[in-house]
């Protein structure tokens, strides 16, 4: 299935990556976005007609007050803010180690969204579809059995991006809470959904 998500920035399937395991993620599983307002209503109404399963909306509400979704409306949208309306911390320029510590109920919501949507394509995305939508795949593919490496790769390919700040979250993720698996239990994403998110991903 070909979607086009070109008017987005950072618009991009990160199907193909592989696992470690020796598997891969499946093409048009995944996609990873900026904001959508300005998607042509072409666009729009062909997303509905591919079978968009979910579209997860990572961004505050006051946000979506100024950029609303076109896809508010359908059953597929979830409207799922990612952080919390006033931030506990300063965000550093070189990690999301915090925004893991800080929004730990948030994210949960944020992968139960992907773990629970219907069939076809999820399609995640905050304003810029960098930082929050990053974190966010990123422990999508990590929970799916991408190495570290490859998701920075995948998360520098992100306008104004380099991986260092990804490979130092993922250490932290490891260092802090024993890796991708038991910080999601923490989230409230029970060992069902987890594999429900590896079933989706992975070919």
């Amino acid at each position: 299935m070909t979607l086009d998500w070109s008017a987005c920035r950072n618009a991009r399937d990160v199907g193909g990556l592989p696992t470690a395991d020796g598997g891969r993620i499946r093409a048009g599983a995944l996609w990873r976005t900026g904001h959508h307002d300005q998607l042509p209503p072409a666009a729009v109404q062909a997303a509905r007609a591919g079978g968009v399963g979910r579209v997860v909306d990572l961004r505050w509400a006051w946000e979506l007050e100024g950029r609303p979704s076109p896809f508010a409306d359908d059953p597929v949208y979830r409207h799922v803010p990612m952080l919390d309306d006033v931030l506990g911390y300063v965000p550093p320029p070189d990690t999301y180690a915090p925004m893991l510590d800080h929004n730990i109920e948030r994210i949960g919501t944020a992968v139960r969204a992907v773990a629970h949507a219907p069939a076809g394509p999820v399609v995640v995305h905050c304003h810029a579809g960098r930082d929050r939508t990053g974190v966010l795949v990123a422990l999508l593919l990590r929970l799916a059995g991408v190495d570290h490496g490859l998701i920075a790769d995948d998360y520098a390919r992100t306008d104004g991006c380099s991986p260092e700040p990804m490979l130092h979250t993922l250490a932290h993720l490891d260092e802090r809470y024993g890796g991708v698996a038991p910080y999601l239990l923490r989230t409230g994403t029970d060992l069902d959904a987890q594999q429900a998110v590896r079933d989706r991903l992975r070919e």
